[in-house]
């Protein structure tokens, strides 16, 4: 590499970060006051300013402002608040029993900073996928360099002016721009990289990293199925779906990517899910204030392609000035159409008719293992078989989307939908080393049965207790 290419936007990647590695061999960033101080800072910039992030985030998608809220901001602010409860708990050494071959002896393990972290963010949720992995950063007692996604400009210029302001500029860095300013970050050596993306930069990510033996998060998507039942009401089942599916237009990673519809469900469902629209949107979402729209054209111009597939239900209209797609139902798809063979991204939702739940299980145990799986039944066997048959990064019954508010559950995927997991404590596994500790008194020397030469009766003795 050109030692001048790490010298991006005016910053340089390897004096950043080197600078934030020399604030953490301080131990700065490891005091628990200092992790309080940083996390109480956040949730204040937040609150305080945050029609600053409502703008911006209306800039970038579209958003509406209490959609913004609710899956941005306040859900940011929750995690903090969470942490802020439990830290204590969480960083308490944990002592654990000693087998009688090392008696007397303690042990214990205690949670350690890795060091300086990466993480790299995405567009659909820029400041929600920015700054919840940072608050697991700092709860941890790490230095973070964040690089906010360049597909949302508005937010990422917003990120970079206010977190130098309100975080300690010695611990955190923001660094702005696109694939130049990424890769001359992947150059250095970071203690963890935690990337939320798509999985073909998530290869790179991990082979960049691999250069270094660094640890990877990798948060990615896949086409998460949402499986509907004969026996389950189906207007409330239609209602949940759209939620989940044309929040963000679409763009969100756990959105259910397609309906996996049983028997007589696939008909049924359909009506329901045109009313589902209108109510949420009216007879013209593109006049609707709650319909964000799509990050740019390039994304526009790939999701007007899968739009000729099947029978459109419902919408199909766009305009591409606008970056508006209608929220789209299409029936009567085949598994082998264009718009089933990657993960949508975006307003469209299409019906794919199975006849039973072997088949439905069938179809989504031969493709990649999703992010998530939603499931409306009625039927607790059902339930029981979903859970067993198939893998996913998460599996909710009756609702998507919403097990991410739960901050006891994991976040991550499985396979291609990711590597590793976070929110609540799994974020403290994630940023933090639980490093083993035994303590042994040199007062009595129990261990000398152990030592050669071996004798028989030594032997009879470590037999019995080891």
């Amino acid at each position: 590499m050109d030692p001048h290419t790490d010298l991006l936007q005016g910053v340089d990647a390897t004096e950043t970060v080197s600078r934030l590695r020399t604030a953490f061999d301080t131990g700065r960033t490891k005091p628990l006051i200092w992790r309080k101080t940083q996390l109480r800072a956040l949730r204040r910039l937040l609150t305080e300013h945050e029609q600053v992030f409502t703008a911006a985030l209306h800039a970038d998608l579209g958003k509406n402002t209490t959609e913004a809220y609710t899956t941005e901001i306040g859900f940011t602010v929750n995690e903090i608040d969470h942490t802020l409860r439990h830290l204590d708990r969480w960083l308490r050494p944990r002592r654990v029993s000693v087998p009688l071959s090392l008696a007397p002896a303690r042990a214990r393990t205690v949670r350690e900073p890795l060091g300086t972290v990466l993480i790299i963010s995405p567009w659909n949720y820029p400041l929600q996928l920015t700054l919840a992995p940072l608050v697991a950063a700092l709860a941890a007692g790490n230095c973070a360099v964040v690089k906010p996604s360049e597909l949302a400009p508005a937010t990422s210029a917003a990120l970079a002016h206010w977190l130098p302001q309100v975080l300690d500029p010695q611990a955190v860095a923001v660094v702005e721009g696109g694939v130049a300013e990424t890769t001359a970050l992947l150059e250095q050596r970071f203690d963890h990289v935690f990337y939320t993306g798509n999985g073909t930069v998530g290869r790179i990510v991990m082979a960049a990293a691999a250069r270094h033996l660094t640890p990877v998060t990798l948060e990615l998507g896949g086409k998460s199925p949402a499986v509907v039942e004969p026996g389950a009401d189906l207007a409330t089942a239609a209602r949940r779906i759209a939620w989940g599916k044309f929040m963000n237009s679409g763009q969100t990673c756990v959105a259910p990517d397609y309906i996996l519809a049983i028997g007589e469900t696939a008909a049924g469902i359909e009506p329901h899910l045109v009313a589902a629209i209108r109510e949420m949107y009216g007879d013209d979402p593109a006049t609707s204030a709650d319909y964000g729209r799509i990050v740019n054209e390039r994304h526009f111009d790939r999701l007007t392609t899968l739009l000729t597939d099947g029978r459109t239900v419902t919408g199909g209209e766009h305009d591409r000035p606008a970056r508006y797609i209608a929220p789209t139902v299409l029936a009567d798809v085949t598994p082998d159409s264009a718009v089933m063979r990657e993960e949508i991204f975006g307003p469209i939702l299409p019906i794919v008719p199975v006849p039973d739940l072997d088949a439905a299980i069938s179809f989504i145990t031969e493709r990649d293992k999703p992010l998530a799986l939603y499931a409306f039944t009625a039927s607790q066997r059902s339930k029981r078989r979903l859970t067993t048959e198939t893998s996913s990064g998460a599996l909710a019954f009756g609702v998507p989307n919403a097990h991410l508010t739960v901050p006891g559950l994991p976040f991550g995927g499985v396979g291609e939908s990711g590597l590793g997991r976070y929110h609540g404590s799994y974020s403290l596994d994630t940023f933090s080393h639980t490093k083993a500790v035994l303590d042994k008194p040199l007062l009595l020397d129990t261990l000398r049965l152990a030592y050669p030469p071996f004798t028989r009766r030594k032997e009879r003795v470590l037999r019995r207790v080891v």
